[in-house]
This record gives C-alpha cells, structure tokens and sequence, in this order.
C-alpha cells in the first residue's frame, strides 16, 4: 500500500469538505421540493441542519484552500495557472457571500438568488480547483 503523504491528506480533507459543501447543497435542493410538499414545516429545520454541516466543511475548504496555496509556489507558475487560482479564489469567496445571502435571506428574491449563484459558484470553484490539480503550473 502506497504511504499516505501531508500532500495526500491535504488534499483528501479539501475534497471530502467540498463533497459536504458543493454535494449537500445538491442534495438538500433535491430534498426541499418533497419536503415542502409533505412536511412544509421541516423545510427550515432541514436548512438550518444542513448548515450546522455545510459552514465547518466552508472553513475547512478555507484552510486547506490556504495550506494548498502555501504548497505552491505561485510567482514560479504560469499566467494562466495564477489567473485560474484568482478565480478559483473569487469564486469560493463568492460562493460563500452569495450562501450567506440565501441562508439570511427574508425575501424570496433573497433565497432564490442568494441560493442559485451560491450554487453556481460553488461548482464552479469546484471545477477550478479539479483543473488546478490535474492541469500543469
């Protein structure tokens, strides 16, 4: 068996955090449609649990997002691998602004927006940080 390095435990900790946080969002929004419709008052409770989950794995994707960049020599890597890591970056903090909307939202408005770009962007720092692992610096 192959010995498992900080790198590997790095990175296991990043995606099992972004599994909870980008994959929980997916499943709760597959969950509230049935929910309103059977038990409409469980909707919120619901939410609010999946947060008590989703928030510490945001923090840890945080950390972990910072150990990674430290790992990395970023003035020793190409233009594009710097842009791709900015977005990466605007986008996790994205993510967690427009969440923090939805999740404090009075408005339907709120939740709907707040709920779809948090979504959105979380998918989309997902993606980058795939592409930053697998692409060349």
């Amino acid at each position: 068996m192959l010995s498992p390095t900080a790198a590997t435990i790095r990175l296991f900790l990043h995606v099992l955090a972004a599994t909870i946080w980008v994959g929980g969002q997916f499943a709760l929004a597959g969950l509230v449609p049935t929910l309103r419709t059977v038990a409409p008052e469980a909707t919120k409770p619901a939410a609010r649990a999946f947060a008590r989950l989703a928030w510490p794995a945001f923090a840890v994707l945080v950390v972990t997002g910072l150990w990674n960049l430290v790992e990395v020599d970023v003035s020793n890597t190409s233009t594009a691998y710097q842009v791709t890591i900015f977005l990466k970056i605007l986008l996790a903090v994205a993510a967690g602004a427009f969440t923090l909307v939805h999740q404090l939202g009075t408005s339907k408005v709120a939740l709907a927006v707040g709920g779809a770009l948090g979504a959105l962007t979380s998918v989309g720092a997902l993606f980058l940080g795939i592409l930053l692992h697998t692409g060349t610096s």
